[in-house]
Formats: structure tokens, C-alpha cells, sequence
């Protein structure tokens, strides 16, 4: 059973509700220990003086701020203390806003907010958090750190998001790739194809379909060796993807999905057959040129690896 990482209370006005804070997600990811192949024992870091490569003893090692290459200004924890957010137990909320008005970007790591000994209180602030279709926006200390973190309801439950703040946040106008998109010039009749495909794609997410294909694909190698089974290595992929005309792979991808499906997506001004109608004269110049850069790029593909690298037979290991 989960246990909770914080306890204190949601305060707000001259209301103090009781709660307590669980971890909203548990990652999962596979991870190697580093070993000496002649003993199978563990190896250890030390800490070592990159000046010397000796030994540095832990009273001897202090903070310091690198503020130039090489140079660090040392700070005493003491000099520390004063500045370190003092322990209120409590999640202080400051304002209500609409969902909406906050960008993905600022979320960062979710909990489960449960009620503590008293749960009436907790159940009148969700319903009315619900109803107004409100997030609450507060401050809350957790191990000498302070949050700023979004409240919201959720089926009668609070949930709540610690937030980054505003200087952390990367503006996009730092991205220079960014900046040449202004002088990008797109057709209508792409536009209206790329919007058919986003169309035929269009589903309800469901999450329980994706998977973390890698993760469960590396246990498996690790079951079958553990078990002393014969495997197979799969060969690694290394032909890139042939670039093809923009539009014929629009119209290939749409009518791809629809087939998938069996059924035409919704959406568009008329029908989906409105937006994806091309002429026969453009469609064919199209079919043409993709057919040409394709057999193309293929023929480069398979040219660098006759000259550069020849592909290797599978090879069955045996576990020892």
C-alpha cells in the first residue's frame, strides 16, 4: 500500500482542511548496477581530488558556486540556514483560476491529495472546486524546499501538480530553428491535407495503449539469459527514411488511416471527401515524383551499404 510523503493542511482564508500527500505516479525504468567481470562484485565510487587523485575525506569537502571556469565562491551551510523556507506543514492557497489559463509546460511532478481524519471538509472543497471548474494555486514547503503547486478536482478527489516556476520555463524564442519558420510558405490544399490527417487519426485517448516497449522488451532479455534460453539478437535497423514528396505522402497517410479504420472520419466543412480531393493531372504528377525520389533513395540506401557496411547474418547467443 502507497504511504504518504507529506501530511499538514490545504489553508485558504480562515479554513484549514487536513490532508495527506502521496506520490500521483511510480516510475518504472530498468537499471544496471556497474560490475567487475572477474569477481561479479559491485563496484564502489570514490571521492577523489581531481587535482591529485587522492582520496578527499568528507571534512574536507565543502559547497562552492562555480561562477567562472575554475573559479568557485564556498558558502558555509550555516550561511545557508537563514534562507531555507521554514517547515509550515501547510498548502497555502492564493488564488482560483481556470485550467485552462495554465500551459502544460509549468506541471511537473503529480500527487494524490487524500483527506486526514476529518474527510467532510475535503469532500465540500472538491465538489466545489469541481462545479466551478476552478484550480486552486498555492505555496507549500516539502523537505526544505518550497512549491508552487496547481489543486484541482478530479471525480470528487483532489489532485495536485507541483509547478516550475516562470525563469525555468525555456521561451521558444531562445530556439534559433524557431526563427525560420516565418519565411516557410505552405499551399492551401496542403494545409487541407494535413488537417484530413489529423481527422482520420482523431481518437479518445486511451493511455493503457502505449507501452514502454523498450523497458518490457529489456526484462524479457534479462528473464530468458537468467533462464539460460537460447536467444535471438535482432538486427539494428540503419537505412533511414526516404524523403518523399510532402504531398503524396499526405494523401498515402490519409488514405492509410482510412483504410485502418474501415470508415471516414469525421470533420471538414462538407465531408472528408471534400478535403481530400485532388485532381487527376495533379495527382498523377504527384504519384510520378514520389515514385522517382523513392526508387532513388533506395538505390543511394543500398549502394552505401555494398561500399560501407554489408549486413551480418543473425547470430544465436547462448546464454552462459
Amino acid at each position: 500500500m502507497p504511504r504518504p510523503i507529506w501530511s499538514g493542511t490545504i489553508s485558504f482564508g480562515l479554513v484549514a482542511i487536513p490532508v495527506k500527500l502521496y506520490n500521483g505516479v511510480s516510475k518504472k525504468s530498468v537499471s544496471f548496477n556497474q560490475l567487475d567481470d572477474r569477481t561479479m562484485s559491485r563496484i564502489k565510487l570514490k571521492k577523489v581530488s581531481a587535482e591529485t587523485g587522492d582520496d578527499v575525506p568528507d571534512e574536507h569537502i565543502v559547497k562552492g558556486y562555480e561562477i567562472s571556469k575554475g573559479r568557485y565562491v564556498v558558502v558555509d551551510p550555516d550561511e545557508l540556514e537563514p534562507f531555507i523556507p521554514s517547515v509550515t506543514k501547510s498548502i497555502d492557497l492564493e488564488e482560483f483560476v481556470d485550467l485552462d489559463q495554465i500551459d502544460p509546460v509549468y506541471f511537473d511532478s503529480p500527487y494524490i491529495v487524500a483527506p486526514d481524519k476529518t474527510p467532510k471538509p475535503y469532500m465540500l472543497l472538491a465538489r466545489a472546486m469541481e462545479q466551478s471548474n476552478k484550480v486552486a494555486i498555492g505555496r507549500f514547503v516539502m523537505r526544505n524546499k518550497q512549491y508552487v503547486a496547481a489543486l484541482r478536482a478530479v471525480d470528487g478527489k483532489l489532485m495536485m501538480s507541483t509547478m516550475v516556476f516562470a525563469d525555468e520555463v525555456v521561451p521558444a524564442s531562445a530556439i534559433d530553428e524557431l526563427d525560420d519558420l516565418d519565411g516557410v510558405k505552405v499551399s492551401d490544399k496542403e494545409v487541407l491535407m494535413a488537417e484530413a490527417l489529423v481527422a482520420s487519426l482523431s481518437a479518445d485517448f486511451e493511455p493503457k495503449k502505449y507501452r514502454d516497449n523498450y523497458r518490457e522488451q529489456v526484462l524479457d532479455l534479462i528473464e530468458r539469459k537468467a533462464a539460460g534460453e537460447q536467444f535471438e539478437t535482432p538486427e539494428v535497423a540503419t537505412s533511414a527514411p526516404a524523403v518523399i514528396d510532402l504531398m503524396a505522402a499526405l494523401e498515402a497517410s490519409v488514405k492509410a488511416a482510412k483504410d485502418a479504420r474501415g470508415r471516414h472520419p469525421a470533420g471538414g466543412p462538407d465531408s472528408i471527401a471534400t478535403v481530400t480531393k485532388v485532381d487527376k493531372a495533379t495527382k498523377a504528377t504527384v504519384a510520378k515524383k514520389a515514385a522517382a525520389k523513392k526508387a532513388a533513395a533506395k538505390d543511394a540506401v543500398a549502394k552505401d551499404a555494398d561500399d560501407d557496411a554489408p549486413a551480418k547474418p543473425k547470430r544465436v547467443r547462448k546464454s552462459a
